[in-house]
């Protein structure tokens, strides 16, 4: 969990049971509740996930009552644990994205989480079929019209208050609100409704890596005993629904999950993060009329005020034009000023997009014409299909060439504006920031074996020997 949200957390003396001790089940028998479990989840008609910050334990992010969870470490007066990424940064584990492929094959119905995290939203699990309990920290919501609003940036509130930003749609302007709670602030019915529903719905409530002691959503998987459903607990700990739940399984979540995957034969998709970023070309002739004062300005998506986490800087220059100097733009707002004749032929201009820390890509190269005497064309984009193209092709160079060694990211235009008078350009990109690959573990080593942040990092043989097995398994 963000450490920074833990420290915007209001005081409260009882937090529950910390720190208490791990248990894992010996080899034998996980292989064995793995094996059981598969079998559930095949037979399953409404199979409801009910996840908590176990599930993201190995992406980096600190758990709450864990050995070394914060409030432990808290109660314990020692320093708070390390992020092993930023927080917004954080990339969905195997888990996650093993979700995603079982509510795309229908599987999995529907999903209830207690984490702010925002990964089972990132990763790609639809959001009808997602109910955020606690809220998400990357998640701005329209008091006045409802519309919600994904961020690449920590929302800087908690406790649902307003933060510095407007709802875009021009007829409202409302200012909108975080969507995180505090410990005095109620369940959001609108996401506790839905839970309630597909809990009662559910023949099968498989809660991962959550304490169980949070009320009243702790008591949400039980709703599902009276209509004869069952309840598989997979924690490190023990819980206090433990006796209600007909199979309890002590094991990383990771591990469980993936020998699931395994009994299933079904494979665990890659991560692609795609990040979002606008351009903003204006051109204003000087009064003598000789020359064009042209301002190029990289900006967020979410408002020329927000901050672009991902960016960490962005070099400039020109091709075939000497007389225009290049430059490196290190600090936000990233802003180049230049100066033309006014009838000068078109150019192109390069933008080195170099990416913080937390992306696994380096870099992006984009070439952008520049044209003072004609205005370019907007045609309408297919954002959807834009966004499958680059995931597909984003994926096959990184089975090409190996995890993380493509020396620019691929991006796309999804979007672009033009208008006369004032004379503006604003260009949105689509860039691939990031490429997760799961390796298909067999069930043996999943039990055997330890994973970091829920991946293996492969040599380019090894790679290409993994995506073999997996294009068998497909046919």
């Amino acid at each position: 969990m963000s450490l920074g949200y833990a420290e915007k957390l209001s005081f409260i003396e009882d937090v529950g049971k910390v720190g208490m001790a791990e248990i894992f089940d010996p080899p034998h028998l996980l292989l064995e509740k793995i094996e059981q479990l598969a079998m559930m989840i095949r037979k399953s008609k409404h199979l409801v996930v009910f996840s908590g910050a176990g599930i993201s334990t190995s992406c980096g992010i600190p758990d709450f009552r864990g050995p070394k969870g914060i409030w432990t470490l808290q109660r314990k007066g020692k320093a708070l644990p390390e992020a092993s990424l930023p927080f917004h940064r954080a990339r969905p584990s195997a888990t996650h994205m093993a979700l995603v492929e079982l509510e795309k094959a229908g599987v999995l119905k529907f999903v209830i989480s207690q984490n702010v995290d925002g990964l089972h939203l990132r990763s790609g699990i639809p959001r009808e079929k997602l109910s955020e309990l606690h809220g998400n920290s990357f998640m701005e919501v329209c008091p006045s019209c409802g519309v919600e609003y994904v961020r690449d940036f920590e929302v800087e509130t908690i406790g649902l208050k307003e933060t510095s930003r407007r709802c875009f749609d021009v007829a409202c302007g409302a200012k909108l609100r975080d969507t995180v709670l505090d410990w005095e602030d109620a369940l959001p019915p609108k996401e506790i409704n839905l839970a309630e529903k597909h809990c009662r719905m559910a023949d099968l409530v498989l809660c991962l890596g959550t304490s169980l002691q949070i009320t009243p959503a702790c008591n949400l998987p039980l709703k599902c005993l009276r209509g004869g459903g069952k309840i598989v607990i997979v924690n490190l700990q023990k819980t206090p629904k433990d006796k209600k739940a007909s199979i309890v399984i002590h094991g990383l979540v990771d591990k469980v999950i993936t020998g699931v995957m395994d009994h299933l034969n079904m494979t665990i998709p890659p991560f692609v993060r795609i990040d979002l970023f606008q351009t903003f070309l204006t051109q204003v002739v000087s009064s003598d009329k000789r020359y064009v004062n042209w301002n190029l300005r990289v900006a967020s998506v979410h408002g020329q005020r927000a901050p672009l986490p991902f960016i960490n800087s962005v070099e400039v220059s020109f091709t075939d034009r000497q007389d225009l100097k290049s430059s490196v733009l290190e600090k936000q707002p990233f802003v180049l000023k230049r100066r033309c004749v006014k009838n000068t032929e078109p150019f192109e201009m390069v933008l080195k997009i170099n990416f913080s820390d937390g992306c696994q890509c380096p870099s992006a190269q984009i070439k952008i014409p520049v044209n003072f005497k004609i205005s370019r064309k907007c045609p309408n984009y297919d954002k959807e299909a834009l966004f499958q193209k680059l995931r597909e092709r984003a994926v096959l160079e990184e089975e090409e060439e190996g995890e993380g060694d493509s020396e620019h990211a691929q991006y796309k235009v999804i979007e672009r504006q033009a208008n006369v008078s004032p004379k503006y350009d604003v260009t949105t990109y689509a860039i691939v920031t990031s490429i997760v690959s799961y390796e298909k573990t067999s069930t043996v080593k999943a039990a055997a074996e330890t994973t970091v942040n829920g991946t293996r990092t492969l040599s380019l043989s090894q790679h290409q020997q993994v995506r073999k097995r997996k294009r068998k398994i497909r046919h």
